[in-house]
């Protein structure tokens, strides 16, 4: 799908304040600083629709955004950044918990690793708790840009198995290069 037109809606932090858009639903998990932002603005083909930063742990809130008039993306906070406080992740995790159940619109998450980088073990918790409830998930390797060409697919075959483990094989592992940088 081609993403010809998309706008910020809403932050929000409880169920109770997410929009009310009878759209589908895609969210974007993973670390902090791995690249979800980016990706959503590299789909978008926008700059500066979702905030990035050098810095992790930017991300607090949920962040909604309208594509098309008919689909709903969502960023997500990171997970594992060690600076936030013990209750800060805490609510982070009930943020989550609340997008990913009961959520008859949320169609696919996208959990993002960075192709650098072993995946954490907070990578592979997240993995197995998406599979155990069911929620359907695609891996996407953010930052190809940023290692040799030469390595890029065992690379993304690694990273596959590494955070997918028995999975994996049933898994679509999907490889981004950042065309806006």
């Amino acid at each position: 799908m081609l993403i010809n037109k998309s706008e910020y809606i809403i932050s929000a932090t409880k169920k109770s304040n997410f929009p009310n858009l009878n759209f589908p639903q895609f969210a974007f998990l993973g670390r902090s600083n791995v690249g979800k932002s980016s990706f959503i603005n590299a789909i978008t083909n926008r700059k500066n629709l979702a905030y990035t930063s050098s810095k992790p742990g930017k991300t607090i809130t949920l962040n909604f955004y309208l594509c098309n008039d008919s689909i709903t993306l969502i960023d997500v906070p990171g997970y594992g950044f060690a600076l936030n406080l013990k209750t800060d992740r805490l609510k982070f995790g009930e943020m989550i918990e609340n997008l990913l159940h009961d959520n008859e619109l949320l169609k696919m998450i996208f959990l993002i690793v960075d192709i650098r980088h072993e995946p954490s073990e907070d990578d592979c918790l997240m993995y197995e708790y998406l599979k155990h409830y069911n929620i359907p998930t695609t891996i996407i390797a953010t930052k190809a840009d940023k290692i040799a060409i030469t390595k890029v697919d065992s690379e993304v075959k690694y990273q596959a198995q590494s955070v997918g483990k028995s999975y994996v094989k049933k898994e679509f592992v999907q490889l981004f290069k950042n065309p806006i940088n």
